[in-house]
């Protein structure tokens, strides 16, 4: 998936933010008949849960013991593809107008979006990663230089240096460790933030010559050509430098969140969340719902199950909104059958226009 895909014809929805909440609203909108796109302002799905911490295990998840955060957002973006959801990825959602019988959703990047509906899944608000202050950092961004791992075999025999001090520098280098030729751990502290059994690793890691610990140190430059990084120079405070081979750069210096766009769309965004009726999802503007940790309402529980559950409440409630002359009745996914199976009969409304070829209802890669 790319963040260079078009907006291409109105869709059904517009979600707004592709975390796992906002993943099972695609599903939900598809097992109610409606199309979706989606916009996130990082360059893969998952949100701050898969960017931050893809590898540690969540307990909450119902009929699922344990899985890591990488694992479910994988799940969740299988579940959804039978549905052909457009993916918008590396904008952000900044403005918000109505255009006829729906909405024109500016994005970051001078494009457009249209849909007759819009879900905001945005968790705390639009995330983006954090950069070094790099000259020419964007040439190698998406090629060479990431902020986030959707596929850790991306890397395999790869020298890959990895940048930062907390959780997700730790464990990614601990897992691409087995796969790396390579691994090299930037800090610019002695010391990490991380869990001790994690450190525990590392250590162990470095032991036996699988990771290198480059500390205290800090990124002072790249080296390559065509979006191909060929080496990291590391500056060690004191105005001496080294240069480091490298395949890949890693960065995890955090995101920020940023609610500021939320601010136009007339839906009293503020601190607290976005006001929701929580029979409906609907917020304080028709045709625009609000799921997710972003909802607020009177005994809000901000977990993810509860985000779930809203997202299928509000596919219902646009599915009441956008079509309501449609004879609607409850019915179990049990009774509708497997959702691929559907879209490969063409059962599904938001499954036909993949059939039929429509480019606009492809997932774009």
């Amino acid at each position: 998936m790319s963040g260079s895909a078009r907006a291409g014809a109105m869709r059904d929805v517009a979600v707004i933010g592709a975390g796992p909440v906002g993943l099972f609203t695609v599903f939900a909108l598809g097992q109610a008949g409606l199309d979706a796109l989606v916009v996130d302002a990082l360059d893969a799905p998952g949100g701050q849960c898969a960017a931050l911490y893809a590898e540690k295990p969540i307990y909450d998840i119902p009929g699922r013991p344990s899985v890591t955060a990488a694992a479910l957002v994988a799940d969740l973006v299988q579940q959804a593809a039978p549905y052909a959801p457009l993916y918008l990825l590396s904008r952000r959602a900044v403005g918000l107008r109505q255009d006829g019988e729906g909405f024109r959703i500016a994005l970051s990047d001078g494009s457009e979006a249209a849909a007759r509906a819009v879900v905001v899944a945005a968790g705390a608000g639009a995330f983006g990663p954090n950069r070094p202050p790099l000259p020419g950092l964007a040439a190698f961004e998406g090629e060479s230089l990431f902020y986030a791992v959707d596929d850790p075999e991306r890397f395999r025999g790869q020298r890959v240096v990895i940048a930062g001090g907390g959780d997700s520098a730790a464990d990614w280098a601990v897992i691409l460790a087995a796969r790396a030729a390579e691994v090299t751990l930037v800090h610019r502290r002695p010391v990490f933030r991380a869990a001790p059994a994690t450190l525990g690793e590392i250590e162990r890691l470095q032991k036996a010559g699988r990771i290198r610990i480059a500390a205290p140190r800090t990124l002072a430059g790249l080296a390559g050509t065509g979006g191909r990084i060929a080496a990291v120079r590391l500056g060690d405070g004191a105005g001496g430098e080294e240069e480091v081979a490298a395949d890949a750069l890693l960065c995890f210096y955090g995101l920020s969140k940023d609610l500021s766009a939320l601010a136009g769309f007339g839906i009293d965004a503020g601190a607290s969340g976005i006001p929701v009726d929580p029979a409906s999802m609907q917020t304080r503007r028709a045709g625009v719902f609000a799921v997710g940790d972003i909802a607020d309402y009177p005994g809000k529980l901000k977990l993810i199950l509860t985000g779930f559950a809203e997202a299928a409440r509000a596919a219902h409630s646009a599915l009441a909104l956008l079509r309501p002359e449609a004879a609607r009745h409850f019915e179990h996914s049990t009774s509708r059958g497997d959702p691929a199976a559907r879209a490969v009969q063409g059962g599904d409304p938001a499954a036909r226009a993949v059939q039929g070829g429509d480019p606009a209802a492809r997932v774009h890669a």
